[in-house]
């Protein structure tokens, strides 16, 4: 039986216990080349942090997340009002988010 054209396709994800339990950042570095952006995730608690994880994209598809995250950010205020903006962290050696 062939797909059809408008039928999205079903994919099956497995996810590692370890991986499902997630991992707190609360400060991101954005890198890129031409080919791929590379988001660097850290938990910092002065005067030190630790890298939680890091993401590896092409720029199509971090094109997708950051329309994703605006809308899902868009749909969270509506439920639960404005997210004010946290402030900046002070005295890191390269910029973070």
């Amino acid at each position: 039986m062939e797909n059809q054209p408008n039928q999205p396709q079903q994919i099956n994800i497995k996810i590692t216990d370890e991986i499902l339990e997630g991992r707190y950042a609360n400060m991101m570095q954005v890198m890129h080349t031409k080919e791929e952006f590379i988001l660097d995730f850290a938990n910092v608690v002065p005067p030190q942090g630790i890298m939680t994880a890091r993401v590896i994209t092409s720029p199509g598809h971090m094109k997708r997340i950051i329309k994703a995250l605006q809308e899902n950010l868009e749909r969270y205020e509506k439920s639960f009002g404005t997210v004010n903006e946290a402030e900046a962290p002070k005295g890191m050696p390269f910029p973070m988010v």
